[in-house]
């Protein structure tokens, strides 16, 4: 059998949250690990835009037809969490027995995606070049992660009383925002998101997902991750 290609790239949240689906969806992948100054032509190939992740289901030659090619790769991190997850979800990340669930969870993952994470990007950029704005682009962000505090209040997931989507889903971020300033952090009100993020980054699940490996275009390894 054929595996699938993922190429990722180590410290990318989108990539960092595909790789998490696939650990815990039990599926087993070939991962090529790039960085972004050097980009593969194979996979400029099969997912023009250049980003990650890029996964890749018939490990084939690229299409020349793009409805052909879209058959075969998925290039949003979101869509290949529910590939995997659609393949096997031992978990319930997907809260089947809820049907409101997951459409709530997909919604906030927007919120994320399209509001969050550009604020965030600027609050990065603000603190790395010591800008007059940080304060405000910290702001920017307060109102997301305010809202995920409370939803932690009351109960332990972001969605219920288990692990869902959801929470993979937005861990590379809110990871990436305790980090901007980590002193401002951790002494913030957002006690029950802090107990979150901490028991997500200090889980063995965590760490198998952020095992480094050798660059493709270096070795050429097959490297074989998820189960």
């Amino acid at each position: 059998m054929t595996l699938p290609i993922l190429y990722s790239l180590q410290n990318c949240p989108y990539a960092m949250r595909a790789r998490l689906a696939i650990l815990l969806a039990k599926q087993t992948v070939m991962l090529r690990a790039i960085v972004m100054q050097n980009k593969p032509a194979e996979m400029l190939t099969l997912s023009p835009k250049g980003t990650v992740p890029v996964l890749v289901l018939d490990n084939g030659v690229a299409c020349n037809n793009e409805n052909e090619r879209n058959k075969y790769v998925i290039d949003e991190s979101l869509d290949i969490m529910l590939w995997a997850l659609n393949l096997n979800d031992p978990h319930n990340l997907l809260y089947s027995q809820d049907t409101d669930a997951l459409p709530e969870m997909l919604q906030i993952i927007q919120q994320n995606d399209e509001q969050f994470k550009p604020n965030l990007e600027q609050y990065k950029r603000a603190r790395r070049f010591h800008n007059n704005d940080e304060e405000h682009c910290r702001l920017q962000c307060e109102s997301f992660i305010q809202k995920l505090e409370y939803r932690l209040t009351q109960h332990e997931f972001l969605i219920g009383p288990t692990p869902s989507l959801l929470d993979y889903a937005l861990l590379p971020f809110i990871r990436q925002f305790s980090r901007v300033n980590r002193q401002l952090y951790l002494q913030g009100p957002y006690t029950h998101l802090q107990s979150w993020l901490n028991h997500q980054l200090q889980s063995r699940l965590f760490s198998k997902a952020m095992l480094k490996y050798p660059l493709w275009l270096d070795t050429h390894e097959k490297c074989i991750f998820g189960e």
